[in-house]
Formats: C-alpha cells, sequence, structure tokens
C-alpha cells in the first residue's frame, strides 16, 4: 500500500513509474544543458558589448581561445561544487550559497584566463578587457541562477494554487521558531494549512514580513486579528515561553473559536526528543511551563558515569524517569529496584528498546524488609542511591497509618543507614513539599524520613540530602490523569476547594533537580526548586476542559466536594526561619533545617514499632507530633477527634496510652 499522500506510479505503469524515480537527476542534465547554452551567450553578449558589435578576425579568434579555455573550468567548478546534484525545487538558503560560489568561480575563471594566464602565455596577444570580464561574470550568475530559482518558485506557486481549502492558522511568535512552522507550513501542502498572519510582542517586528507571511500585531490582539484574517488555528511557536503567556493566548484562542497546536517545549527539544518544527496539541504541561532546569552534566558524570547506581521506586513514575535519565549518563549499571513486578517487567522492556548498551538489573524487594535490602546493598554496593519508593496519596495514608510509617519512615531508614554501612558515596531522597507543617501523614512521615537522613548525613559527613518538590504533572494518581478521566467520562470534573493551590512540576523537572541534588550535596541540606507561581488547582481543571475542545460549566459540569482529610488549601517550601540559600544553579535552593540534628533516634524507633504493631492511628499520630512538632493533623482519640493546631483544652483519656508514652499535647500545640 502507497504511503498516504504519495501517488503510486507503479500500479499504472512501470515506464512512468522508472521517469519519476528518475527525475530528479533528468532535471540536473536539463539544467546542464542550459548552462552549456547559456554561459558561451554570455560571453558572446559580454563581448559584442563591449566592443559595440565591431566584430573582426582577431577579436573572434581572442573570444574562441577565451571560451574554449573558460569553459571546461567553469564547469569543472560547478560539478566540484554539487551544482547538478541538488533539488532545485526544494531549493534552500544553503542551495542559494552554492549559487553564489559558482558565481564567484566563473567571475574568478574570467579574470585569471582573461586578464592573466593568456596574456601572460602569449595565446592572445593582450588582455581581455576588464568591462568584458565583469559583464560576463555577472551575466554567468543570472544565467546559473535564474534558471534554478525559476523552478523553485513555479513549484511555490502550484502549492499555493493548491491551498483554496487549507485551513488559516495565526502563527504566535515571529522568531526562529516561527520562522521554521512557517516553512514548514508552506512546504508541507498535505498538511492542509496555510499561515495567513504572525502574531509577536516584539514591536520591532510589526508590519515586516516573515517568510512573506505579515506580523500584524502583538499577542493580546489575536481575536481581532483572527477574526480580520478569517483565521480558523492557531499555531503557538514559542517553546521557551512562559506557562502565564500561553494560557493567555489560548484563552483568547478559545474565546475566538480558534484550533490550537503548539510546538514541543524546550526541555523536550534539548533532550532530542522532539523537532522545532513538530506540531502537536497544547497539552497542560505546556500551560504551566517554565524554563527548563539546565543540569551540569560534568558534575553529574562524575556521579554516575561507570559507577553502579541504584534506584528505589524504580517502577514509578519519578523512579522510571530517574532510571532513563540516569542511562544517559552511561553509568557501569543501574539497579532497578521495586516492590512491583509489572512495572518492574516494563521498564525492563523499555530499556531493551531504548537503552540496549546500559546494564539494567531488576530487584523485586520491599525497602521496609532490612535484611532484604542489606543483600542487595552488599552485593551490588551502588556508588549513588536514589531513593524514590513512598507511599504518596494524602488520603489513603490517612485511612493506612501504619502502612505511611512502615514505607516512608522505616523504609528510608533501612535504605539510607545500610547505605551508609556500605560506604555509598551519594544518597538522595525523594521528598515533598508537604513535609513543610504537614497537615497529613503523608506529609509528617516523610518530614521524619528527611530527619532520618539529615542524622545518617551529619555521621557520614558523605552527600546525603534531599530533595522537596512539588506535584508532578502526569505521574501515576496525580490530579491531571484524574480531571482526563473524569472529563473523558463526561463529567462532572471534582475539585475538592475553588481556593486550593499546588505547586507543579513536570516529571522530567523533578528529575533534573533530583540529579543536580546528587550533585550539590554535602551533608543533610534540603534541596527545593523553585517552581514559580502556585496554581490553582480549579484554573488547571477549566484549562484542561478547554484543551478538551469544552466548556466549564456548560459542556462539563465542575463540582465542589470539600477538602479530604489531610489536606492544605496552599503548600509551602520553606518552614519559617529556615536557613535558605541560593546555590550555584538559579532555580535550586538550600535549606538548612536546624531542629533535624537534635532528634532522638529512640523517638523514632517507637513510632516504628507502634506502627508494625498495628497500633492505633491516634496513638500513631501523638508519636508523629512527638517528632514533628509542626504536625497539623488530626488526632483520634478513641472518644473524639481533636486537632492539634487548635485549642487542646481536653484530657485524654489514660486507656488510650497503651504503654506509648504521648507527649504533652499542650506543650506541642503552643509550639506549632
Amino acid at each position: 500500500m502507497p504511503a498516504i499522500g504519495v501517488r503510486s506510479h507503479s500500479s499504472k505503469n512501470p515506464f512512468v513509474s522508472t521517469f519519476a524515480n528518475r527525475l530528479p537527476g533528468v532535471r540536473n542534465r536539463a539544467f546542464f544543458v542550459s548552462d552549456l547554452l547559456l554561459i558561451p551567450g554570455c560571453a558572446l553578449l559580454a563581448f559584442a558589448a563591449r566592443f559595440d558589435g565591431h566584430w573582426d578576425p582577431e577579436l573572434t579568434r581572442v573570444f574562441r581561445t577565451f571560451l574554449l579555455a573558460s569553459l571546461p573550468l567553469k564547469f569543472a567548478l560547478f560539478f566540484a561544487l554539487g551544482l547538478y546534484r541538488r533539488l532545485w525545487r526544494y531549493a534552500s538558503i544553503s542551495d542559494l550559497e552554492i549559487l553564489v560560489m559558482a558565481s564567484a568561480a566563473c567571475a574568478v575563471v574570467d579574470g585569471v584566463l582573461g586578464g592573466l594566464l593568456l596574456p601572460y602565455l602569449g595565446i592572445i596577444p593582450s588582455r581581455i578587457s576588464y568591462a568584458v570580464i565583469l559583464l560576463n561574470a555577472c551575466l554567468c550568475a543570472l544565467a546559473i541562477t535564474l534558471p534554478r530559482l525559476a523552478i523553485r518558485m513555479m513549484v511555490r506557486r502550484d502549492r499555493r494554487s493548491h491551498r483554496d481549502n487549507a485551513r488559516r492558522a495565526i502563527v504566535v511568535g515571529a522568531g526562529v521558531a516561527g520562522g521554521m512552522i512557517v516553512r514548514e507550513l508552506i512546504e508541507n501542502a498535505q498538511l492542509g494549512i496555510t499561515p495567513v498572519a504572525m502574531l509577536d510582542d516584539d514591536p520591532r517586528k510589526h508590519g515586516l514580513r516573515l517568510h512573506d507571511v505579515p506580523v500584524l500585531g502583538s499577542l493580546n490582539a489575536l481575536e481581532k486579528i483572527a477574526r480580520e484574517v478569517a483565521a480558523t488555528d492557531v499555531v503557538i511557536a514559542m517553546p521557551s515561553a512562559p506557562g502565564r503567556m500561553l494560557r493567555g493566548v489560548l484563552r483568547q484562542a478559545t474565546d475566538a473559536g480558534l484550533t490550537t497546536r503548539t510546538v514541543p517545549g524546550l526541555y523536550e527539544i534539548l533532550s532530542g526528543e522532539k523537532r522545532v518544527n513538530a506540531l502537536r496539541q497544547i497539552e497542560i504541561q505546556d500551560l504551566l511551563r517554565r524554563e527548563p532546569i539546565q543540569t551540569d552534566l560534568a558534575q553529574l558524570a562524575s556521579l554516575v558515569t561507570g559507577k553502579v547506581v541504584m534506584v528505589t521506586g524504580a517502577g514509578g513514575s519519578i523512579g522510571s524517569e530517574l532510571c532513563r535519565q540516569l542511562a544517559r549518563l552511561e553509568p557501569k549499571k543501574i539497579i532497578a529496584l521495586g516492590r512491583g513486578e509489572n512495572s518492574i517487567f516494563e521498564l525492563l522492556q523499555e530499556f531493551s528498546r531504548s537503552f540496549p548498551r546500559v546494564r539494567i538489573v531488576p530487584v523485586i524487594a520491599d525497602v521496609r524488609d532490612h535484611n532484604r535490602m542489606s543483600c542487595v546493598l552488599s552485593e551490588h554496593r551502588p556508588f549513588s542511591v536514589f531513593h524514590a519508593a513512598a507511599h504518596k496519596h494524602v488520603p489513603l495514608m490517612e485511612a493506612n497509618v501504619t502502612e505511611a510509617v512502615l514505607n516512608n519512615v522505616l523504609g528510608t531508614q533501612n535504605v539510607v543507614t545500610l547505605s551508609l554501612e556500605n560506604d555509598v558515596e551519594h544518597f538522595v531522597l525523594i521528598s515533598t513539599d508537604k513535609a513543610v507543617r504537614p497537615t497529613s501523614v503523608m506529609g509528617a512521615t516523610k518530614r521524619i524520613a528527611e530527619h532520618v537522613v539529615h542524622q545518617c548525613a551529619l555521621q557520614s559527613r558523605c552527600g546525603y540530602v534531599s530533595v522537596r518538590f512539588g506535584n508532578v504533572l502526569g505521574s501515576r494518581g496525580s490530579v491531571v490523569p484524574t480531571f482526563m478521566r473524569q472529563i473523558a467520562d463526561g463529567g462532572p470534573v471534582t475539585i475538592t476547594h475553588p481556593d486550593m493551590t499546588r505547586y507543579f512540576m513536570t516529571i522530567p523537572e523533578a528529575v533534573q533537580l533530583v540529579l543536580q541534588a546528587a550533585a550539590f550535596g554535602i551533608e543533610g541540606e534540603v534541596f527545593v526548586l523553585d517552581m514559580g507561581e502556585p496554581v490553582r488547582v480549579f484554573d488547571l481543571a477549566t484549562d484542561l476542559i478547554r484543551l478538551s475542545g469544552l466548556e466549564p460549566d456548560v459542556d462539563i459540569d465542575v463540582h465542589f466536594t470539600g477538602t479530604r482529610p489531610g489536606e492544605k488549601l496552599y503548600e509551602e517550601l520553606f518552614f519559617t526561619g529556615a536557613d535558605v540559600t541560593p546555590t550555584l544553579h538559579p532555580k535550586i535552593l538550600r535549606a538548612r533545617d536546624a531542629e533535624a540534628a537534635s532528634h532522638n533516634q529512640v523517638d523514632i524507633d517507637k513510632l516504628i514499632q507502634a506502627a508494625r504493631d498495628n497500633k492505633s492511628a491516634g496513638q500513631i499520630r501523638r508519636l508523629i507530633l512527638n517528632l514533628v512538632p509542626e504536625y497539623a493533623g488530626e488526632l483520634d482519640t478513641g472518644e473524639f477527634t481533636i486537632r492539634v493546631d487548635e485549642d487542646l483544652g481536653s484530657t485524654i483519656p489514660a486507656d488510650v496510652h497503651d504503654g506509648i508514652d504521648i507527649p504533652d499535647l499542650h506543650a506541642q500545640a503552643s509550639a506549632t
């Protein structure tokens, strides 16, 4: 079956097929014949113009000698420059450069032969007039250029004549990416889109034309210009534009009823995943776009290249992306550790296709199993460990407190202490912004995990650090896939609170931060990405609905369900009074949390033992509060529920203590 948009010649006539296959060669032979006729004609015209048609036998002999000497040299240079090995119907700037070089070569040949060599050798009685040489050079340039450009112009006219039914697009961004998109749309009629106007916020470009497409105004004039040019589509050609700008363009395009497309973000282009001129539908990560994080590959290579690295939680969203980016740095081997066999199997299948030369060792293990983790670390002895295994869903962990403690606290303690015992040089804990003034068990257990890593860092004096970031777009169970499923089901889209805001990152951004933190880490710091402005979840949901071609509260209902246990309306990145300092990376900050150094390991052991013994959720929460004084979750006392960030004037019944040392809630509450 022939490819779409390509006419099958062989199915009709073998002769036609053969001719079509040889057409590029036929065209170049035609140009050879054209040059063979026109270049001597140029010389004849130059002589005739200079001597005003007064020919005598001597001039005829000079002309014939000059022509016979220069013609072979010129054609030898044409062949050397590849003038007859190009598809002139697709001529570009590089082809024009070849034509300029060929024209200059003709001028040099004429000047050397007619002005120096032939008279010096006595082949002609005197040098040829400079006027003849100059005029001949100009005529030769026209002779070899005009026929080729004529073919290019004819092809462009033919393409434009077939664009009557094409969709009319406004290209936003009159820069390099915009120029590439316009050229791609003009060259490829099969795309069915023709550029009719461009927009750019640079007033110096207004009124100018790029590839013959006019720049008609700034971005905020989109709706007006769309009506004037009868546009049907908008193509956003700004790969490094901030998300706020893209959101504004999207809203204008939606109001004007235009279909929106965009070029890939700068991260996709730099990583080689996409080309600048690869159009696609706008995705939610485009609307949150920030300047991409640039990592110091030299620093990262020293941690990874030729080294054994281990990733826990390797089957998850962050863990699998860590494995991909580590693989590009050519490690000796990657230990991909996870509890779910299916996700690890899928990762192995992907690596066999994408990174066949990278050795990846699959390990099915639970980070809570100390003996198993000890065997793994002692066998492979990694140089760097990236600990991404954790429970992360806030409402689920509110209902499963023991699991949160065992996985997030015990699991981290096992991995980091065993790393210390096995001389691991670099350890990175994947933490969360929910660890700051946590209102959830998940956030509080991640905060305790940060404490554990900090304590090990103080012992080892090695690069054991934590990395704290916000919500990750596209990760399993994150808000965007949930909203997309609700939209696909016809709604409603459910949001807990209209004022809830969150910091958002893409998976590649999060992993870039993790890798750079590993290079920066000294002893127990917490690294935080400068994630820009927080985003209202309500705005995120309505943007997603519009990206799906629908209208909020018209096609898809939006319902508010109320905040869930453990949720905050907004997230914080640092504790009040934390020692926050910049790093060498402009987008990464370092926080030294002084209280982490003073925690008693006995308290952490009590918490872990209570979880192992399946103590009540209220008892475990009180032990968490003892370790994390700023914890503002709910404590279930067995008779009533109290919030530790409210007035605690009640007495806790003695029978709920069950032999566990319970902290003074009044004192702890006053400290928060």
